[in-house]
């Protein structure tokens, strides 16, 4: 039977000026076992987890299984969480690309970087490019294609609002290479989706040609 996680849709966005004793008292009600404490952290969490671990795995089904060993362990080691430190959004998925990266060891994978630091460029910005509504379809296409971690650098920074020292310490990457990551991901989403869009207006004259 299928993982029991799932993405709930319409889950609210992480915010960073959340209150952090907010955060300690949700991860200590988690502590106690208390119900609502872990159905409101799942709801709050899972989203960023399963992205992580889509953007990282390229594997829907392995993404499930990785949401369920990362909320094992987050309520396993909930105790040792510090808001002072970093959001549970953050903490959790941090959790979640560190199951990723032992996956893809275990099975001989190696994320090649693509996250050596770089000159920014001047690509839109990923937030802009992902917020095209008309060719939504066509995005996740091309975000998906992207290299993983590139791929996981938008999701969290593009998507689930975290910043790019969040980002980096989820991933496991300086500051540097996050943003040679977005840098990377946003010229590579740029070219493609030019491309996309040239051969669309090309089908449209075609599709025109002849008449009157």
């Amino acid at each position: 039977m299928r993982p029991v996680l799932r993405v709930i849709s319409g889950s609210p966005r992480p915010t960073r000026d959340r209150p952090l004793a907010g955060d300690r008292a949700l991860a200590d009600g988690v502590a106690r076992g208390e119900r609502g404490a872990v159905a409101a952290l799942t709801r709050r969490c899972l989203p960023v987890v399963h992205g992580i671990a889509r953007r990282l795995l390229k594997d829907s089904v392995e993404a499930e299984d990785v949401a369920q060993e990362t909320f094992v362990k987050v309520w396993r080691s909930i105790h040792t969480y510090d808001p002072e430190r970093a959001r549970l959004e953050a903490w959790t998925g941090k959790i979640a690309a560190n199951a990723c990266y032992d996956r893809l060891r275990k099975r001989g994978e190696v994320l090649l970087d693509e996250a050596m630091p770089e000159r920014a460029d001047e690509a839109p910005r990923a937030d802009a490019v992902l917020a095209a509504k008309d060719s939504a379809a066509r995005v996740r296409a091309a975000v998906d294609a992207l290299p993983p971690r590139q791929a996981a650098a938008l999701e969290l920074c593009a998507l689930r609002d975290h910043t790019n020292i969040e980002a980096a310490e989820i991933l496991g990457v300086s500051v540097d290479a996050l943003e040679s990551l977005l840098a990377r991901a946003r010229r590579t989403l740029k070219t493609a989706l030019a491309e996309e869009h040239g051969a669309l207006l090309d089908g449209l004259s075609e599709g025109h040609g002849g008449q009157a």
